[in-house]
């Protein structure tokens, strides 16, 4: 196997692990057995835990940023349509049948009091997120004070959905974030 398939086999394995077990519940030896490859070699490709983590973190900002980017491009041109697609985003990803809430907020939620690397990665992912949002507010013409209230529904949802196993959440989201585009446009 060579060290680029070594890598992805233990991406692949701590990914699915850390979000359905947790961060801190996973070790070193669960880890290697679910990727196939000896401790030796996870150490010397992830020398500790926090760089697997931050790898896998990596990983899931890609798919976050990807999947909702498509979703904000399949919306067409619209901007006030492009802004409720990033609900109709997360109702799917709610309805997943391996939906457990978002790993950045599981992972500041476990780590990021005593890592700081950790939770690093998770601000600048938020940051990214909100970043986006006013990108995607600015096209509209709207205030800008609407990508941070439109953000706050989002992450809010994200919670919800995950502590309450009911992706209703990304529903009653975007029902509020309509009004709050609406508002927004009545008041520019």
């Amino acid at each position: 196997m060579t060290e680029d398939e070594a890598r992805e086999r233990i991406l692949t394995a701590a990914e699915e692990l850390y979000y359905r077990k947790g961060y801190a519940a996973v070790g070193m030896d669960e880890l290697r057995a679910a990727a196939g490859v000896s401790l030796r070699r996870l150490y010397a490709l992830f020398p500790a835990k926090t760089d697997i983590v931050a790898a896998v973190l990596a990983r899931k900002h890609a798919q976050w940023e990807s999947g909702l980017s498509g979703a904000v491009t399949d919306a067409g041109d619209d901007p006030r349509a492009r802004l409720l697609a990033v609900y109709e985003y997360l109702e799917n990803w709610f309805c997943a049948d391996d939906f457990r809430g978002c790993a950045f907020i599981n992972a500041f939620g476990e780590l990021g009091g005593t890592n700081a690397e950790v939770a690093e990665i998770v601000r600048t992912h938020k940051a990214s997120f909100q970043e986006y949002m006013a990108g995607l507010v600015a096209d509209t013409g709207a205030p800008a004070a609407l990508a941070a209230q439109l953000s706050i529904l989002a992450e809010g949802a994200q919670s919800t959905a995950a502590i309450s196993k009911d992706p209703s959440a990304a529903v009653q989201a975007r029902g509020a974030a309509e009004v709050l585009i609406d508002a927004a446009f009545t008041r520019a």
